[in-house]
């Protein structure tokens, strides 16, 4: 190593260092929409050791750091990320049933939560079939629908913060609301305990096969997105104020809006962040003409000099909202940086007929990749 090696280089180098490192990846390899300049260092954290250890670095080092999970609900900009983009391996990827809850590590994928409750017959998780990401982007993103929604299967969870050390609270404290829940930006989910309540089997199944035919009618799994663009705002549908604004089939350069959702829009093949950034403001000011409503992104901005135009101050508005919701008992929160967001991404492929693996989630948009979509669903639904 050269002598004047960074301690995170130092660090990422180290024989003894429990992860995988690959320097200037590209993030396009690592996001749904497959777009993305490369990241600095890209690393697979494989035990709470490297984890901890790495992130300590970072930040004593004020070295720039974000957990990616599956990539999923994250826009990369084209000249990349001048640090260092973490996902969770090995040890972050396990899923155990004890007795009346399961125990997930961060980094395993909701859709295998939703398989392995769809064959011990568990119910309470149908909400979450045909949801793409991992179950620490979920609980981050706070995956769901208006009625059903996974802060309220949460019995603890298990966290890090560079500075605080390792934390489990139970799920009655955090504040969990719509898209989003009381992490902090710079808080990483290692572990969860959700519970689980033995329910009819053909109940479950029924439930299951009908949320994920409705996911399939009415959103562009099969194309690389990003899920939901923007947040629905409140008492409202973003996709239908989009469609009424007259947005469905716009595009700029590679980056069209779904004419199956107005709030997907897609990478139709060569599409840039810029292009989709600019197919953003686009439909955010014609909205905004039409309507006089302001909406608010949901995807995460990632390598950006500046926010995206009305982010921060919806965001700050929001953050108003957490500390009395955590303070009240309430469920309104911010939504967290994109530091610490995990997800999955779209694939080509569906596994046929809606079988126990169907049902349980491996949809187009689900099985077999790294992305961010944590439960995202429109027409006035949370998930």
């Amino acid at each position: 190593m050269a002598r004047h090696a960074s301690p995170v280089q130092s660090l990422l180098v180290d024989d003894r260092f429990d992860g995988d490192v690959y320097a200037h990846e590209p993030l396009s390899r690592h996001t749904t929409y497959r777009i993305g300049g490369p990241a600095r260092f890209f690393v697979r954290a494989n035990s709470v050791g490297a984890l901890t250890g790495l992130v300590d670095v970072c930040a004593a080092e004020g070295t720039p750091w974000v957990v990616l999970g599956r990539g999923s609900n994250v826009l990369v900009a084209d000249a990349g990320f001048a640090g260092v983009a973490i996902v969770l391996g090995r040890d972050f990827r396990t899923l155990r049933f004890d007795d009346d809850r399961f125990i997930v590590g961060a980094g395993a994928s909701l859709s295998a939560v939703v398989q392995e409750a769809f064959k011990r017959a568990i119910g309470g998780f149908e909400f979450a079939v045909g949801t793409p990401g991992t179950v620490g982007g979920a609980l981050r993103m706070n995956a769901g629908t208006a009625d059903e929604w996974i802060g309220q299967r949460v019995v603890s969870v298990t966290t890090y913060r560079p500075g605080r050390g390792l934390a489990r609270r139970r799920g009655d404290e955090i504040a969990w609301g719509y898209r989003a829940s009381s992490f902090a930006a710079d808080e990483v989910v290692l572990e969860c305990e959700l519970a689980a309540e033995a329910a009819d089997p053909y109940r479950v199944r029924d439930k299951m096969e009908g949320n994920l035919a409705r996911r399939k009618g009415c959103q562009p799994l099969s194309e690389p997105t990003c899920g939901s663009v923007f947040k629905n705002p409140e008492g409202a549908s973003a996709g239908r104020l989009i469609e009424g604004a007259g947005l469905k089939g716009a595009e700029v350069g590679g980056a069209k809006v779904s004419e199956l959702h107005g709030n997907f829009i897609v990478n139709r093949g060569g599409a840039t962040a810029a292009d989709v950034r600019a197919l953003m403001e686009q439909v955010r000011a014609a909205v905004l003409e039409s309507t006089g409503v302001e909406l608010v992104p949901e995807v995460r901005m990632l390598g950006f000099d500046e926010d995206f135009p009305s982010a921060r101050g919806a965001d700050e508005a929001s953050g108003d909202e957490c500390a009395r919701g955590a303070a009240g008992g309430t469920s309104a929160c911010t939504g967290a940086s994109v530091a610490s967001t995990a997800g999955s991404a779209p694939s080509t492929g569906e596994r046929g007929t809606p079988s126990a693996d169907a049902a349980a989630g491996e949809t187009a948009g689900e099985a077999g990749a790294l992305s961010a979509g944590e439960g995202r669903d429109e027409d006035g639904r949370r998930g």
